[in-house]
């Protein structure tokens, strides 16, 4: 028989994130009361007013077929949102909506990347991003921001890296997996680099509105016209408004990969799910009272738990500043409780404290873990009591 499998997908990596979470949740449905920390999405449900616009919707029949890069009422949307909120000017030609912002980036790579184009990735990244530049043919190029540079690179770092290959950088911020944002002065050193070596930016701003202690968040496309016209936007409704479920993300960008990504779809995905196009209109045109209620209690959260994940024996924390992760690094405690690496730490946590944590190493950074304060504070607690137990329990000196 023939090779079954094409090449493009013998080299992918699952998803730490889901496979984790699996594990979860398969320990929880026999019986074991496992812990959960490993989510990527809020613990809130909907809006009401989103839920009642997308029923609203279908009693009036709008269940059939929309434009490949959607609703022109859903674009207009979006172009006041990134007018409202991020004082971005964008034209509908401009814009593409697409199956939640994973997919609208896996769409982005197969229209920017030829074979063996670069694409600078900063670590710790997002653990989609080198399984889909990868796929499009692309060569992930890392750079690490350490802790000690609050998991960011530097201008320098991204000019070392640059060859005559790359072809883009992406920007993560808030960052998935650190929490961290860019501060504008960063972003503009950054946005220098890039206009000087001719690459585009993909800015991966899905958790904008997740941001904490005063801290704003600054989309790199403001820095300038010129600098807005080499980025791509990459934004959705999955965090900001609790809508992971129902797959709608966007670009904002140069017109001519916009229509090249909405060419794409139309041979892809036809179009976003209807429904739930009508729902994120309301999102983004109705009240925005239940986003900043959402931001307020993981602000809470963060502030009861940090301390506590802080203090645990070996720890070494950065205090995030957006989105709902702490990334600690635990290497010290990994060692000092027995474990030869901190997936086995991370692995032992769940079958032994029944506590689930993603292992940085699905984020290109194996020293730490990620842990999600997307749950209710009283399991957030339970959680944290637990670990500190288990390593106390095995702390070797």
């Amino acid at each position: 028989m023939k090779q079954l499998l094409a090449n493009r997908v013998k080299t992918l990596t699952p998803s730490t994130t889901l496979a984790i979470t699996a594990k979860a949740k398969e320990l929880k449905e026999q019986g074991i009361d496992v812990i959960g920390l490993g989510a990527g999405e809020p613990d809130f449900n909907t809006p009401q007013n989103i839920l009642i616009a997308a029923k609203e919707s279908m009693d009036a029949g709008y269940t059939k077929y929309t434009p490949a890069g959607g609703l022109p009422a859903l674009k207009k949307a979006i172009i006041d949102k990134l007018a409202r909120d991020n004082s971005l000017t964008y034209k509908a030609n401009e814009i593409i909506v697409g199956v939640g912002a994973k997919h609208v980036l896996y769409t982005l790579f197969q229209v920017i990347l030829n074979e063996g184009d670069e694409v600078i990735i900063p670590i710790p990244y997002w653990v989609s991003y080198p399984e889909q530049v990868k796929l499009a043919g692309g060569v992930p190029v890392y750079v690490e921001g350490t802790q000690e540079q609050s998991y960011k690179i530097t201008p320098q770092q991204l000019r070392d890296a640059i060859t005559e290959k790359t072809k883009a950088v992406i920007i993560n911020s808030p960052s998935n997996p650190s929490g961290m944002i860019y501060t504008k002065e960063e972003l503009a050193e950054l946005a220098k680099v890039a206009e000087e070596k001719d690459i585009l930016i993909v800015s991966d701003e899905i958790y904008e509105k997740l941001v904490y202690n005063g801290i704003e968040h600054y989309s790199i496309a403001q820095i300038s016209d010129a600098i807005k016209a080499r980025t791509i936007v990459v934004n959705g409704v999955a965090k900001s408004h609790s809508m992971t479920g129902w797959r709608i993300g966007y670009a904002a960008g140069d017109a001519a990969i916009i229509k090249a990504m909405t060419d794409l779809a139309s041979h892809s995905t036809s179009n976003s799910t209807t429904t739930a196009q009508y729902a994120t209109i309301e999102a983004y045109n109705g009240s925005q009272e239940t986003v900043e209620k959402m931001r307020q209690a993981f602000e809470s959260r963060l502030e009861v738990i940090f301390p506590k994940i802080a203090a645990i024996p070996g720890v070494k924390v950065l205090k995030p500043q957006g989105a709902f992760y702490l990334l600690p690094d635990v290497s010290e405690t990994a060692a000092k409780t027995g474990y030869l690496s901190v997936d086995d730490f991370a692995s032992a946590l769940l079958t032994e404290a029944n506590v689930a944590v993603i292992p940085g190493s699905g984020f290109g950074s194996p020293t730490t873990i990620r842990l999600s304060y997307a749950t209710s504070l009283e399991l957030l607690e339970e959680a944290v009591r637990r670990i500190e137990a288990f390593v106390k329990a095995k702390w070797q000196d």
